[in-house]
């Protein structure tokens, strides 16, 4: 297990914007990698693996390893492990349950090398590894039956049973801290949250946590019906490191709710929208260029809402660095007591 790398991550939060990397789904469509690829030693296996990006960290990890080293480039401070869908939730689309948490040892083992590499290049500029954990692909809060508003697919202990079993794997592999993203439905990331705490307990030791939801459409809620300030307070009880805002509708319509949480929570913020909303003319899929995506980033810097800022579906290490550079010089967004003391 990595050690608490807290204090060190609030001492850069107050001195500067924190870059995050972009999608890790978007770079591997760009590999055009086939069914054997996506397989490697599990060629005998009973169920197609091609769209299985999270097997890729067993069957394909110089690739992974390759987009991180790609990200880090670019001048991102922080990689997340490629881990989206590496729960044991979501594998068994593919069959592949069994493998959840060696799919989170390797992918933080593959990022804690490159993170590592890139570290020992500028030891003034240390690289972090995120341990994603993803939402899954059940709701713990919202019927699969139209006609039936009571029915459920998975339940709370189903889902922290999942996620102890990947935060498990993403420690052991050296992630320095644990993102819960793309939280859609509170009560998966409830499950996610306690799994975590129950994994610290365990271990006698903790490492920082950043929650990050997401506006699923203009209604300016989750998918479950909350609104960003609902949101944070409903996962601020385990004391994130940072909250913030991800994916969906892109940064354009993501100005106000990520404004909103800014000014709510007592914690670091966190944004990365998608490269707008899909397109399938572009080159990857989504309609935001690097300038235009990094421009509306800028402009949450200069507004004082943001920490740490990356892109989420369809965002390139073109994006990354365009947003690396667009707020390089943008202090970081304080934290409300510390803006209060700067007034007083």
């Amino acid at each position: 297990m990595q050690p608490d790398r807290t204090a060190d991550l609030t001492q850069l939060l107050r001195a500067r914007i924190l870059i995050l990397d972009g999608a890790m789904g978007t770079m591997i469509q760009a590999c055009r990698l086939t069914e054997r690829d996506f397989r490697g030693p599990f060629h005998d296996h009973s169920h197609d693996l091609l769209g299985d990006n999270d097997i890729l960290s067993l069957t394909l990890p110089d690739t992974v390893r390759s987009i991180h080293d790609a990200y880090f480039e670019a001048g991102a401070d922080i990689v997340e492990t490629n881990t989206f869908s590496a729960t044991r939730i979501a594998q068994a689309d593919y069959r592949m349950q069994d493998q959840a948490r060696e799919i989170n040892a390797s992918a933080a083992r593959i990022a804690r090398a490159s993170a590592d590499r890139w570290t020992a290049r500028t030891p003034e500029r240390p690289r972090f590894v995120a341990g994603a954990l993803g939402p899954t692909n059940r709701t713990a809060s919202i019927s699969p039956e139209v006609n039936d508003p009571g029915a459920r697919n998975v339940t709370y202990d189903e889902l922290s049973a999942a996620y102890s079993e990947a935060t498990d794997g993403l420690i052991d592999g050296g992630a320095d801290l644990l993102l819960v993203e793309t939280v859609f439905d509170t009560l998966n990331a409830k499950a996610a949250l306690f799994a975590i705490e129950d994994a610290f307990d365990r271990r006698g030791a903790r490492l920082p946590i950043i929650v990050s939801g997401t506006i699923t459409d203009a209604s300016g809620r989750t998918l479950s019906g909350q609104t960003p300030e609902a949101f944070w307070n409903s996962v601020r009880h385990v004391r994130p490191l940072a909250v913030g805002l991800n994916c969906a509708l892109g940064a354009a319509l993501m100005r106000p709710y990520i404004e909103e949480l800014s000014r709510v929570a007592d914690t670091f913020i966190s944004c990365y929208p998608n490269a707008g909303l899909p397109n399938p003319m572009s080159d990857t899929g989504y309609d935001e260029s690097p300038e235009e995506t990094s421009r509306m980033i800028a402009e949450f810097a200069r507004s004082g809402f943001v920490n740490i800022v990356g892109g989420c579906c369809g965002t390139t290490p073109a994006h990354i660095r365009a947003i690396a550079d667009a707020v390089r010089d943008i202090p970081p967004r304080r934290l409300p007591a510390e803006a209060e003391l700067a007034v007083a």
